[in-house]
């Protein structure tokens, strides 16, 4: 893929094998590096020829020693480690903002950057205990490695970068201080959460239908018009309706239990929330600190990524309320006083259990995530002397979300089986609209007609998930 522009999406270049940059771009980012170049006077420019932090008022000699010192001396962290997919795409949006003029690279790094993409080059980058303003120290782990210095995963095996890199790279004025700047982390756990809350949105769907489906609920609630001008949730019932019809309704049920009615108000709920991530994500603002603009260096504070923690969090607990109405949801599928099946979903109920063991499973993925709800935006603390004392603390946020999906996967993969258990024991083939589901979940997990383990199964499932491989969901 060939790069011809600074704005790019990270998603198209993502699955790429090769990265390119069109010439024209390269030399476009030569005149504009002289042009810093030019710009840099006795005058101070933080991080290049000061310190940085509290000791920003410290002039000290613009060279290429000072901008490797400000790569080397700020990896503290240590595993747990980004995996490779995590930090290819963090390199990809490092160079993303590399392109940008306000940042003031040179073509030699952008060129280094790109063949390190294309090799495959995966720095150790640290997941946790990152306590800094920005991200000053995943981002010298990761690029300190371009200096031949720290750590690199070859095929996960931790490996010294000297090892591997045959000719490091002598960072040039100011481009230290550029590769360490911004939150490319948070909007790399951010890019990956959202790929995956769009996934559980559709699963999610599905398992709301097979519900509706299986329980013979009354449908006129799930009714376009009953959303009114709120365009989310109407979305939402509309590919519900398309789903559940032409199932069967039971007369003898008035109302569906509140998890069974309320499911489309909590996807719609996740579904603007992440809409709301997705919206700033798309943002374009510099990131670099000091940016160039306008021929003059301009601290900026790209680096104080709240909008997107904040969101993150957001997103977490409208995962914890959408997991709470699907655990619900499938204990009512296991009680035949609502189902009218076998009590616990078992053709023998007493010799056999059933499927109430995978519900407990269900709840306790709950119970955790509920845990993960917890804030991660809020809590800063003084550092670097009282300099930085405001963390926004993003990437915490995206962690704690990714850990949220993942939870939620399994919960899912719980409702879902409950669900086609459920219409397997039921009369009839269901609503037409999902009959191909029902089959895929019963090639992926069989009906259980005796006990059985389902641990493997349920983590089958969850992999066929987030491999793609269930049908359009």
């Amino acid at each position: 893929m060939r790069l011809s522009t600074k704005d790019f999406e990270p998603a198209s270049a993502f699955d790429a094998e090769v990265v390119e940059i069109d010439p024209a771009l390269l030399a476009r980012l030569g005149e504009n590096r002289a042009r810093v170049l030019d710009a840099l006077t006795d005058r101070p420019v933080y991080g290049v020829n000061t310190g940085m932090g509290r000791l920003a008022g410290v002039a000290v000699d613009a060279t290429a020693a000072h901008q490797r010192n400000l790569l080397v001396g700020r990896a503290v962290g240590g595993p747990p480690w980004l995996s490779p997919g995590e930090v290819r795409w963090l390199l990809l949006v490092r160079l993303r903002d590399l392109l940008a003029p306000e940042a003031g690279a040179s073509p030699e790094l952008v060129t280094f950057l790109v063949d390190r993409l294309n090799e495959g080059f995966t720095p150790a980058v640290p997941r946790t205990g990152l306590g800094s303003a920005g991200e000053i120290i995943p981002l010298a782990h990761a690029f300190q490695t371009f200096l031949g210095v720290g750590t690199v995963l070859v095929d996960g095996v931790e490996t010294p970068a000297s090892e591997v890199l045959a000719k490091p790279y002598e960072p040039g004025l100011k481009e230290g201080a550029i590769l360490i700047q911004g939150s490319p982390l948070a909007e790399t756990l951010a890019a990956f959460a959202l790929a995956e809350v769009r996934r559980l949105v559709a699963l999610q769907t599905l398992a709301a239908a097979i519900a509706v489906d299986v329980l013979g609920a009354p449908r006129a609630i799930y009714r376009p018009v009953m959303a009114g001008d709120d365009r989310v949730l109407r979305a939402v019932l509309v590919e519900l309706g398309e789903l559940i019809d032409g199932s069967a309704e039971r007369r003898d049920v008035v109302q569906a239990p509140v998890s069974v009615r309320v499911a489309p108000r909590a996807i719609a709920h996740l579904t603007r929330v992440a809409d709301d991530l997705d919206a700033v994500l798309r943002r374009s603002m510099p990131t670099d600190s000091p940016a160039f603009l306008d021929g003059e260096f301009v601290s900026t504070t790209g680096f104080h990524a709240v909008e997107l923690g904040l969101r993150m969090d957001a997103v977490s607990a409208a995962l914890a309320h959408l997991g709470e109405v699907s655990v619900q949801r499938a204990h009512r599928l296991l009680d035949k006083r609502f189902s009218g099946l076998p009590a616990q979903l078992t053709p023998a109920p007493g010799p056999y259990a059933g499927l109430v063991p995978l519900h407990k499973r269900a709840v306790g993925e709950l119970h955790a995530l509920r845990r993960l709800t917890t804030p991660a935006t809020l809590g800063s603390l003084d550092t670097s002397a009282g300099q930085e004392d405001v963390q926004a603390f993003a990437w915490a946020a995206g962690n704690q979300l990714r850990d949220a999906c993942a939870r939620m996967f399994a919960i899912t993969a719980c409702d879902l089986i409950t669900g086609s258990q459920a219409r397997w024991l039921a009369s009839g083939q269901g609503a037409p609209g999902l009959r191909a589901a029902y089959e895929r979940l019963r090639e992926l997990v069989p009906p259980v007609a005796e006990d059985r383990s389902l641990g493997p199964e349920v983590t089958a499932l969850v992999a066929a998930f987030s491999a793609g491989g269930f049908g359009p969901f």
